[in-house]
């Protein structure tokens, strides 16, 4: 059964349902309905559009959480941290609780205090953080939309009038062990039989970060020239990166290498994957250099550290000229008309100086 009528010239049909269905009285009844929409004279409307519009309002939306795990998905194709990644995860998680199963399209201004107040003073930049990560999830949202109206997350003109303001916090640097201390550790490190000391040794060894080391595949490894190449998306700077190995780093290579190993249809081996695996096959958690330092009780210092205790060690130690050193570290040296004329990378140069690294550490 069809309302036929005509909305702006032109006519159109609203079907009220099959016979029988929808019986003749409940058919004029909704007939009926949709008529007087149309001659409502103060605020005539188009029962279809009507119709539609509930429809949409009735649809089932989304929970916070399975939005966020939908986005956070996407935008870690574009993420070369590994620890930006988990962050982002884990405090969405642990803090959004009060959200995380709501419909992202009914979260008001309330619920996102009931998330931020508990932390606001306590935890004041994690809560800051995370503010920001929620509003860019609603964000998303209301381009997609699936919310209307302003972000009850936003910070100017909003929240910043019902939360306090945070003290400014002094940012530190990573906490480094002194680098006389180095290689008691390496020592100590080397008596435990587990790849997140293996993979902690090799860190050291090259002076990296921990999501470079982690995030380590074999196809980046050149045992025979002696030389890991990271490509630029896994790189801070956005530059691919080569770093020499010493002996020592090519022994932990070796030694994790039979745990790579697959059969290919010929019969012939070959070694693919990450070097540095977890559990599960895929490479080591990002928490995992982290704890193995807190079991060995030296939580107090950082995986990151390490750099910087190579970097005075270089200063302090050393005749190896400065830019070697940076370079070793990946920093970015000089002006950009100096970099432009300083093509090649120092390889045999930083090759000396990482031989030298390794020995004072072992």
């Amino acid at each position: 059964m069809l309302f036929i009528y005509r909305w702006n010239k032109l006519q159109k049909e609203m079907g009220l349902g099959p016979y029988p269905a929808i019986g003749l009285a409940d058919a004029r009844e909704a007939a009926r309905s949709a008529l007087k929409l149309l001659k409502d004279r103060n605020n005539p409307q188009d029962p279809l559009a009507v119709r539609r519009a509930e429809q949409d309002a009735r649809r089932e939306k989304p929970t916070f959480g399975v939005f966020a795990e939908q986005m956070l998905s996407d935008l870690e194709l574009q993420w070369r941290n590994l620890k930006h990644r988990a962050q982002w995860r884990f405090s969405l998680r642990e803090y959004g609780k009060p959200i995380w199963d709501m419909p992202v399209n009914d979260i008001d201004t309330q619920d996102i205090l009931r998330v931020l107040k508990p932390i606001w003073q306590t935890i004041p930049e994690t809560a800051s953080r995370l503010r920001g990560r929620v509003e860019r999830v609603l964000d998303a949202a209301a381009a997609q939309g699936l919310r209307a109206g302003a972000n009850p997350a936003r910070w100017k003109g909003h929240l910043d009038h019902l939360l306090p303001k945070r003290h400014k916090l002094t940012r530190g640097h990573h906490a480094a062990m002194p680098y006389d201390q180095v290689p008691s550790f390496v020592i100590e490190l080397r008596q435990r039989d587990n790849m997140s000391a293996l993979a902690l040794e090799f860190l050291i060894l090259c002076a990296a970060r921990s999501g470079e080391v982690l995030g380590m595949t074999w196809e980046e490894v050149d045992l025979i020239a002696k030389v890991w190449t990271v490509p630029a998306n896994r790189m801070k700077a956005g530059r691919e990166h080569r770093v020499p190995l010493s002996d020592r780093g090519l022994a932990i290579l070796n030694s994790v290498r039979p745990l790579s190993l697959t059969v290919c249809d010929k019969g012939q081996t070959q070694v693919t994957g990450f070097v540095f695996r977890g559990l599960k096959m895929g490479p080591l958690s990002v928490m995992s250099l982290t704890m193995q330092m807190r079991r060995m009780e030296k939580g107090h210092f950082t995986p990151h550290g390490f750099r910087s205790a190579f970097r005075d060690w270089c200063g302090e130690e050393t005749d190896f000229a400065r830019e070697i050193a940076e370079a070793a570290l990946a920093h970015t040296v000089g002006d950009m008309t100096e970099r432009a004329y300083r093509r090649g990378d120092a390889l045999e140069k930083r090759r000396k100086l990482m031989d030298a690294w390794s020995g004072f550490i072992t």
